[in-house]
């Protein structure tokens, strides 16, 4: 067993800033599930919002974030998270990230994109998120309290419920003590013991067929907290980025919301633009909008993708501009500057997510959860393009806080992983087929749009599989695939029946037997307290487990 003052359990930004505030006077153990970098922070291309000029106001960002939030986003947390932007910025700039700045080289050069009222997206050309994870990742490496473990992945959490049977004398008091955590190297699980653990795993962007995330997006963080007994909230809203690329040798590759902030235009196969008949502010409507505009476009031609063109700017404008971009395009044949891109929407950002206060508590103490992990009530029915990366900063430094503030309480022996009764695999094809199988459904019946039969289908699905995938889970030794798999039914499972509880259309969730919007904005909420009295009252099923 291993013992540490914080374990921070993923190594994206939310990640890397939380541990980089506290490794001064914390000892640190950093989980990365591959690389440090492979992460989704890693991937964002556009940015981070902030007000950095006299122009904006922290009231209309505010605005915009509640707007786009479709009624859902917690005012106080909204307004503490905008009005630590510019000092978050600053606190990177002061680490060495190099933000794009203009021509003069006097101020750094803001875009805008779609929900945004006012031009406050600042850049490092159309890759933010690796300056940003590249910059923080290197001090992270050189800080000598921090311990890295690269290709490691979390198996669960330990608690002092889990954990009581072994030692009477823990408090009733539902806490978190550590994780288990398998090295990917060696096929070993370790005991790893902290006063503080921390879940920054990112989303579940994985759980859906297409998507924009890395392979890493599997739920983790999600799914363990649910099991150690934290609630969820809001997991229908599963925001759909309206434009990936659309092409058969390129995975998950995304093309930035800045590329309709600066003009580009979303056009069908016969080069007829279509946003303005879907919704007054066209290309520049939030996201939900516009995926959904898509999708319609879509299934009513019976198109396999529609077009964004941003071939009517010089050539140098989309080189200075969206440099990743055209070079990745031109690598595929696509020169953006004389033809238009073809697109499709993907699964992109987990709106909901594990229930935190505002310092990044969840139910269990001495348990955070910061990023995409959490639902912090600041991205309510649909999440403000570019506020992701500055939630990740702000509650990394507010968890940073609270951590540095707490009593050092006392370590605890943790039992070790027990494999006495498990074998070898025989059949790892079970893994790569239910994976196949779960993301293929999801897309399908928990997509852009839904039904309440299709979310009918899509649980029933999942509990055939979720059974076979846990008698594999206690008959064979782990892997990191399985732990995934695990995982993905159970985030999946989440994102159905919170669906399945919204009678409404609101913001991401768009129900074809409840198109209407409710008069009251309510967050769904999930308890793990209360799961089975959930699908009885939703489905009158009978339960073995």
């Amino acid at each position: 067993m291993q013992q540490f003052d914080v374990l921070i359990i993923g190594s994206g930004l939310a990640g890397l800033s939380l541990a980089l505030r506290t490794a001064d006077h914390k000892k640190i153990c950093l989980v990365s599930k591959r690389s440090i970098n492979d992460t989704a922070s890693n991937w964002a291309q556009g940015g981070i919002a902030a007000v950095l000029n006299n122009d904006d106001s922290l009231d209309a960002h505010i605005q915009d974030t509640l707007i786009a939030g479709a009624g859902l986003c917690d005012e106080a947390v909204t307004k503490k998270v905008v009005e630590h932007g510019k000092e978050t910025v600053e606190w990177l700039i002061e680490q060495g990230v190099k933000f794009t700045r203009e021509h003069n080289n006097s101020n750094y050069h803001l875009t805008r994109e779609g929900g945004h009222s006012h031009r406050r997206i600042i850049h490092a050309a159309d890759a933010t998120g690796n300056a940003v994870q590249t910059t923080l990742a290197e001090q992270v490496r050189q800080h000598p309290n921090i311990t890295l473990l690269e290709n490691h992945i979390a198996v669960d959490l330990i608690t002092t419920h889990k954990v009581k049977n072994l030692n009477p004398k823990i408090a009733n008091d539902n806490a978190c003590l550590g994780a288990y955590v398998l090295d990917n190297s060696t096929g070993k699980v370790m005991t790893i013991g902290a006063h503080n653990t921390v879940l920054a795993t990112g989303g579940a962007g994985k759980v859906y067929l297409y998507t924009t995330n890395p392979d890493v997006s599997t739920g983790d963080g999600i799914a363990m907290a649910w099991r150690a007994g934290c609630r969820v909230a809001n997991m229908e809203f599963i925001q759909f980025h309206p434009t990936c690329l659309f092409h058969p040798h390129a995975k998950s590759f995304l093309i930035s919301e800045v590329v309709r902030g600066e003009g580009g235009l979303l056009k069908l196969p016969d080069g007829t633009r279509f946003m303005p008949d879907h919704d007054p502010r066209a290309e520049l409507a939030p996201r939900d909008v516009v995926a959904r505009a898509i999708d319609f476009e879509m299934k009513k031609r019976g198109l396999d993708c529609v077009y964004l063109d941003i071939s009517h700017k010089p050539l140098d404008f989309i080189r200075e501009h969206f440099p990743n971009i055209y070079k990745r395009c031109l690598e595929l044949g696509i020169d953006i500057s004389k033809s238009p891109i073809p697109v499709v929407p993907a699964a992109h950002y987990t709106c909901g997510g594990v229930m935190t206060d505002d310092k990044g508590q969840t139910d269990v103490k001495h348990l955070y959860a910061i990023g995409e992990t959490s639902c912090t009530g600041l991205h309510g029915a649909n999440r403000l393009a570019s506020n992701s990366l500055l939630e990740c900063l702000v509650f990394g430094k507010a968890a940073a806080e609270d951590i540095l503030n707490q009593v050092q309480h006392t370590a605890t022996h943790l039992p070790y992983w027990d494999e006495s009764r498990v074998t070898d695999a025989d059949e790892e094809v079970l893994i790569t087929h239910t994976w196949d199988e779960l993301r293929r459904f999801m897309w399908n019946y928990v997509g852009i749009v839904r039904t309440d039969k299709r979310l009918s289908r899509a649980l029933h699905r999942i509990h055939m599989l979720r059974d076979e995938v846990h008698e594999f889970y206690s008959n064979f030794k782990i892997s990191n695939d399985l732990i995934e798999l695990r995982n993905l039914l159970q985030v999946a499972e989440l994102i159905v029946l919170s669906a399945i509880e919204r009678k409404e259309s609101r913001g991401l969730h768009y129900s074809k037997d409840h198109p209407n919007l409710d008069e009251e904005a309510i967050p769904t909420v999930l308890e793990p307290s209360n799961y089975y009295s959930l699908l009885d009252r939703e489905h009158g099923l009978n339960h073995q487990h």
